[in-house]
């Protein structure tokens, strides 16, 4: 008896911020991974999302959007996280909003013009056409801008047609053992994630407040008695954003706390003690070497 082909690659997601790329990597993992808001360029690193089943891995890599008028390191520094990984890849999951095609959309085409790396454009938010008939013009029209591997409508927030997109990606995986143990879902760390959490909350709850001037660090991240001593710092550039999310009376700080400890306990399977401090920093987003500091050195 024949044993089964084994096939494992890597599927980059790319697009313009804000088109749904995280919440279509968690959806197709049936867990969360990447943080998400409505807030454009929540993704900042490069996340390697893992779903193996028996007979192949498909390794998933959610990227920062891409965007124009890079000016400060922070935004170069998301342009290259996401550039970069395209010459790696079996395929690229070119991401888009079926409501609007952008300038934006338009230089991540251009990018991947210039790679040799098939593409399947993938466009998302279907959920939010009133007549579903109308896709299949748009689906005419975006077909003339590439010679694209193929199109498919999907809305990463219901989870629509995302078994199709599986299917599409799976042609492009190569023979191959794993790379990945069954059990990994992710190539971050937990202090990672940790840090991931705080700012997925600090994003959702200030919504408009505050710039893009905010990280989270994590200082210390023990287990001591069965519980996860979490410490963390939240780093800003002014003291006016140090006021603004530690809130009156210390209000922000205390819900925002309350809300990521409750997920991390729910993520790392055990009792979680979370101890905050806000911090000012001038400048650290406009820094590497401050950023190099602060963890954002991932790009390989």
């Amino acid at each position: 008896m024949t044993a089964e082909i084994y096939k494992c690659g890597f599927v980059a997601i790319v697009g313009r911020p804000n088109v749904g790329k995280s919440t279509l990597m968690n959806k197709l993992l049936g867990q969360k991974i990447s943080i998400t808001s409505r807030k454009p360029q929540t993704t900042r690193h490069r996340i390697l999302g893992i779903k193996s089943t028996d007979n192949q891995q498909i390794i998933y890599v959610d990227t920062p959007g891409m965007h124009l008028g890079a000016k400060s390191a922070m935004n170069k520094y998301m342009n290259r996280a996401a550039s970069t990984i395209l010459s790696d890849v079996d395929l690229i999951a070119f991401v888009i909003d079926i409501n609007r095609w952008t300038d934006e959309d338009e230089n991540v085409l251009q990018k991947l013009q210039r790679e040799k790396i098939p593409v399947v454009l993938v466009i998302n938010k279907i959920d939010m056409l009133k007549r579903k008939e109308e896709v299949l013009p748009m689906i005419t029209e975006l077909g003339k801008k590439m010679d694209f591997t193929d199109i498919i409508p999907v809305s990463a927030k219901r989870g629509s047609n995302l078994d199709r997109f599986e299917k599409i990606a799976s042609r492009f995986l190569s023979e191959s053992a794993p790379l990945f143990p069954e059990e990994q879902v992710t190539d971050k760390s937990e202090r990672f994630m940790a840090s991931e959490i705080i700012r997925e909350k600090l994003m959702r709850r200030l919504q408009q407040e505050l710039p893009y001037s905010l990280t989270v660090e994590i200082e210390q991240f023990s287990t001591k008695k069965n519980i996860l001593h979490i410490n963390a710092i939240i780093w800003v550039e002014r003291d006016s954003q140090k006021k603004i999310v530690i809130g009156k009376s210390g209000s922000v700080l205390k819900d925002i706390g309350s809300s990521a400890r409750k997920n991390m306990e729910q993520l790392f399977e055990q009792k979680v003690h979370l101890e905050m401090w806000v911090k000012v920093k001038q400048g650290w987003s406009d820094s590497e070497s401050l950023m190099k500091r602060m963890g954002y050195d991932d790009i390989g």
